[in-house]
């Protein structure tokens, strides 16, 4: 006891001292708490085909498919940061919102079988902590938006406001562990351990995905293994003060099957005045073994192509983003009709979007 007693005295006095040597200067710095989001609506009408009712059809990718006036989403960014650790959470409201979320819905609360699509996952996007480790090596564990791919889930972070057929059927979102290295000026690293692609709320298979990433100077190449396989490339370029270059290649397998799909993209945009940037998105994507439903018609041997083409414009009033975008799907088997109900390989489309950031 008497030791103890000892001990307990010398911790206090030198736990006292400690504190009272602490210059002010180094005190530990006071969190941040940040507050960010987007809202986005849209008009959108198809040329020479049907809008609305059950003839209405749109490409078959993710986001701004209705007809006529609609709604994208309401983003609110909650971010609680300090120096070494914060949290940030994601919340989506809105039809993009639960497309991007749809992993997220699995979870059979009531024991019917079926997902249960009134949980509160279905408005999380993201919800992760981290711990800056070093002043190059970050620790983030939670649910995390996809590292692959040209495209995100935020209009904000898009150029073109409808998006690919690679960024549509490659992973939104990922639940796991991951570590970022930033090696140098240069050259950056990330490694990871995940669920399922876009299971972000648990992980109801036991199946765990392995994900890497390596950059240098802007480019990154990007892999999954795991029931899936991924390998893509995502690059861009300054070719001038006001013309660059995006560019976006993916192969996808899916390795419980033989469901394969592969694409490749350019990105070119040229700024033409200070508030107007003029851009386009040309993209190949071909499916393999009867794919993953992206284009939604095969051959016999459950192959098929698609090309499109958008032509995107960028004009901005202070934090208002309207985009006027004409886009061109084709492809090689008849998926569309025209408006006499014939079938047919190829659907044009036209819409306006705004999108305002805070």
């Amino acid at each position: 006891m008497k030791n103890l007693f000892t001990l307990a005295m010398l911790f206090s006095v030198f736990m006292t001292f400690a504190q009272d040597s602490i210059p002010e200067a180094e005190e530990a710095p006071k969190k941040k708490f940040s507050l960010s989001g987007s809202g986005d609506v849209y008009y959108r009408t198809n040329i020479g085909a049907p809008n609305g009712g059950e003839n209405h059809q749109s490409p078959n990718t993710s986001f701004a498919n209705q007809n006529g006036f609609a709604i994208g989403m309401a983003n609110v960014i909650l971010a609680y940061e300090g120096k070494k650790v914060g949290a940030v959470a994601d919340l989506v409201f809105g039809p993009r919102g639960t497309d991007a979320v749809f992993g997220s819905l699995q979870w059979d609360i009531d024991g019917d079988g079926a997902p249960d699509l009134g949980n509160s996952s279905q408005v999380v996007n993201q919800l992760y902590v981290y711990w800056n480790v070093s002043d190059k090596v970050t620790l983030t564990l939670g649910n995390f938006n996809t590292f692959l791919g040209y495209e995100v889930i935020s209009p904000t972070g898009n150029f073109n406001y409808s998006t690919s057929y690679m960024f549509s059927y490659g992973p939104f979102s990922h639940a796991g562990l991951k570590m970022d290295w930033a090696i140098n000026d240069d050259w950056s690293f990330m490694a990871a351990v995940m669920n399922d692609n876009d299971y972000t709320s648990y992980n109801p298979t036991n199946n765990f995905t392995l994900g890497a990433q390596v950059g240098y100077k802007g480019t990154y190449l990007n892999f999954l293994y795991g029931p899936q396989f991924q390998v893509d490339l995502t690059t861009g370029f300054d070719i001038t003060d006001s013309f660059y270059l995006g560019l976006n290649s993916t192969y996808y397998a899916d390795n419980n099957s033989d469901a394969s799909f592969y694409g490749v993209a350019i990105y070119p945009q040229l700024q033409t005045s200070e508030s107007f940037v003029l851009g386009f998105r040309a993209e190949y994507f071909g499916e393999g073994d009867g794919g993953v439903g992206a284009i939604g018609g095969y051959d016999d041997d459950g192959n098929a192509t698609a090309f499109e083409f958008t032509l995107t414009g960028n004009y901005a009033i202070g934090d208002l983003m309207i985009i006027p975008e004409f886009r061109i799907d084709t492809t090689s088997e008849d998926t569309f009709y025209n408006d006499d109900l014939e079938p047919t390989g190829s659907l044009a489309s036209f819409l306006v979007a705004a999108v305002y950031k805070f």
